[in-house]
């Protein structure tokens, strides 16, 4: 019965998602890698929301609750207050070029060598970083939560894992590869509710087994057992300590609600700036309602099942399978699925117009390549790299928090690219030689810094390594100040208007941007107390 709940459900999103994509036109660019310009605030929210919302979260970050707590809700409030600032100033700048790619921005702010650098920077990192990420605690959340050892027969942890990397590989990259942005949107957006509704559902079901029935008094009971679980601020040695939240933790949310390619494209492609900051202000309220079902899960299954737990990362799949009745796992268990294709296919799209508009188009020098044969070039370059991760992805096994790693390694290429694009919408005479200069120095330093004695010594703690990502990023950020300041750079740069895009704002944009913001400070100051 579980089994096919689940294939049933996971059938559903892609007929749906086909019959509502099936007139869309994918043969040109802007129909295949901007959906045409044509998506509305709720497309937009859905898709930021499901992208971000994958088992990395689920499994990761409920995974780090169980260690620690609630002060792991920085990475999901903190991105609230990203959110404002991508709508508010951020992507108002974006439209107005009318561009597709964070690369292609910053070659009409600086030159072609710091989009192509950028765009490989990105490529190479979607590629042994994160799609391999995304794959691995896919399916290490779905081996949990459909039992798939008792379901399959199959004893062998490893190779259950690679059956489920593979599964999970094959159908996102069919969405990725096949339907383009609006395909990814849509599917991203139909999964959103039912991950939101059965993310709830997990909750409300757990406190109320604490509980015995009733979930205020499972919340007051776990409370009650594990005081130091609620404490919103973290001391020295846990995984968010509350002086970090000033440096690498708030650079590392800015960077990715507001210059990661893989997220923010959804928001290129929006009809109007109006449609734009209306979806992406919708999701910044949902992101500071996340904690419910991304932060929460993990502290009671600590309260219940911390007998059954063998590592944090297992947290979340365990109490799911507790808690969950058997009719409703592969419902679950199916929108648990649509999250992680909504991930991997969203990376592998944005991966594939980085390389097809950023480096074939350009840096292989087809600028004059009609549409049809770029079009060709990012599936194929898609389907390499997506085999390239299902293969890579196992090796990832072992790790002891899953999420930590991902954050560590994601500030390889999140600062200087963050930096760049920053320090160009700063600084009017900002040069090109300072900004990849940045670039490849940022990476190199970085790389210096955690892989090399004895300096990756020095970075190993939490603690230590957010705040050299803030020192790395200050540092590249005065090198492009001063460059700019001798005499070399561009005189006054004004950015351009492509007129593709109607740049009239929401005009509710500032006064929900303003209360996200004072909601933001609202749960920090509710769960303060002594750092712990």
């Amino acid at each position: 019965m579980t089994i096919l709940t689940f294939l049933f459900f996971t059938a559903l999103v892609g007929v749906l998602t086909w019959w509502l994509t099936r007139k869309d036109d994918d043969a040109s660019s802007t129909g295949y890698f901007l959906a045409g310009r044509t998506l509305t605030g709720g497309y937009i929210a859905g898709s930021l929301l499901l992208t971000n919302l994958s088992t990395e979260q689920l499994v990761g970050l409920n995974g780090a609750a169980y260690q620690d707590g609630i002060l792991v809700m920085a990475w999901e409030v903190l991105a609230a207050a990203s959110l404002v600032v991508m709508a508010v100033f951020f992507l108002p700048k974006y439209l107005r070029s009318g561009i597709a790619t964070i690369p292609e921005f910053l070659e009409e702010r600086f030159n072609g060598t710091t989009r192509s650098l950028t765009s490989l920077i990105f490529i190479a990192a979607y590629a042994v970083i994160l799609l391999p990420m995304i794959l691995y605690t896919g399916a290490t959340g779905m081996r949990d939560i459909l039992d798939l050892e008792a379901m399959t027969g199959i004893r062998n942890d490893t190779a259950l894992l690679w059956a489920s990397v593979w599964f999970i590989g094959i159908v996102g990259s069919i969405y990725a590869i096949f339907g383009g942005l609006r395909a990814v949107a849509v599917s991203d957006t139909l999964n959103g509710f039912g991950l939101l509704t059965g993310g709830i559902l997990i909750t409300v079901l757990a406190l109320g087994k604490a509980g015995d029935g009733n979930m205020l008094a499972g919340l007051a009971e776990v409370k009650a057992a594990h005081p130091e679980k609620f404490v919103s601020l973290g001391g020295d040695r846990s995984s968010v300590p509350w002086h970090t939240l000033f440096s690498g933790v708030m650079l590392l949310n800015l960077f990715y609600w507001t210059t990661n390619q893989q997220i923010i494209q959804r928001t290129f492609a929006a009809r109007n700036l109006a449609e734009g900051q209306r979806g992406v202000l919708l999701a910044a309220l949902f992101k500071v309602l996340t904690p419910l079902i991304l932060i929460l899960p993990g502290i009671v299954a600590l309260h219940l099942y911390a007998d059954e737990v063998t590592q944090p990362d297992r947290a979340y799949g365990i109490l799911v399978g507790h808690v969950l009745p058997d009719w409703l796992t592969g419902f679950f268990a199916a929108v648990v699925a649509g999250a992680i294709l909504s991930s991997f296919n969203s990376v592998l799209n944005s991966t594939a117009t980085l390389f097809s508009l950023g480096v074939y188009k350009h840096w292989m020098k087809h600028d004059q390549a009609d549409d049809r044969r770029v079009i060709e070039n990012g599936k194929l370059v898609g389907t390499v790299i997506a085999i390239f991760s299902m293969c890579a992805a196992p090796f990832l096994a072992g790790q002891a928090s899953i999420f930590g790693y991902l954050q560590k390694m994601n500030g390889l290429y999140f600062i200087p690219i963050f930096s760049v694009v920053l320090a160009g919408l700063l600084f009017k005479r900002a040069t090109a030689a300072a900004a990849n200069h940045a670039l490849v120095g940022g990476c190199a330093i970085l790389l210096i810094g955690y892989f090399v004695p004895p300096f990756s010594s020095w970075t190993a703690s939490a603690a230590a390594n957010f705040h050299f990502l803030g020192g790395v990023f200050l540092l590249l950020m005065l090198y492009q100040y001063l460059r700019s300041r001798g005499g070399n750079g561009m005189e006054g740069w004004v950015q351009r208007d492509s007129h593709e895009v109607d740049l009239t704002p929401w005009r509710w944009t500032r006064p929900v941007a303003i209360g996200l913001l004072v909601f933001v400070a609202f749960l920090y100051l509710v769960f303060a107390g002594p750092p712990r």
